[in-house]
């Protein structure tokens, strides 16, 4: 009786651990592109187990706007761990968005100046999604997930890797 006890026991435990671990997407990425100004340029991917890479062209450490920044080489590319607590805003932000339902395409092109973002979210069903917005502005709930990975840039601890 004991043994099984302990059994059940380690069972509940490790269901338990497995369960908090577990996530329904397999790589989140999110790009955003250039606009006629200073607007950031950069690409996210962020792994289920928190690991992300940072892609920094350029715009997203300077201040100010200077048409010489295309002349200089990329920013360059950064690894990092996404901190436990923004990683779950970040989950709460996809899944309230409802991403799988969302359209295809966001934006009207009737403006020339304004930047693109693609949204590409891969889940462990193995679906994917890809979303592109002309002017980032798809929906409200999506306008809150490109801020917070604007802010990912500099909220997180990045280490350049080249």
């Amino acid at each position: 009786m004991k043994y099984l006890l302990s059994l059940l026991a380690f069972i509940f435990l490790f269901s338990c651990t497995s369960q908090k671990n577990g996530s329904k997407y397999s790589k989140i990425e999110y790009e955003a592109g250039a606009c006629f100004g200073s607007c950031p340029i950069f690409k996210i991917t962020v792994n289920p187990d928190r690991t992300a890479v940072f892609e920094a062209e350029h715009f997203n450490f300077s201040k100010g706007f200077s048409k010489g920044e295309f002349d200089k080489p990329r920013e360059g590319t950064f690894k990092g761990t996404i901190k436990q607590e923004d990683y779950n805003i970040l989950i709460a932000l996809l899944d309230g968005s409802d991403v799988k339902n969302l359209n295809e395409k966001y934006g009207e092109r009737n403006i020339t100046d304004l930047p693109t973002s693609h949204l590409r979210i891969s889940f462990t069903d193995g679906a994917s999604k890809h979303v592109e917005d002309y002017g980032k502005k798809g929906t409200e709930k999506l306008e809150k997930l490109y801020r917070f990975f604007e802010d990912l840039r500099t909220s997180q601890q990045w280490t350049k890797v080249k």
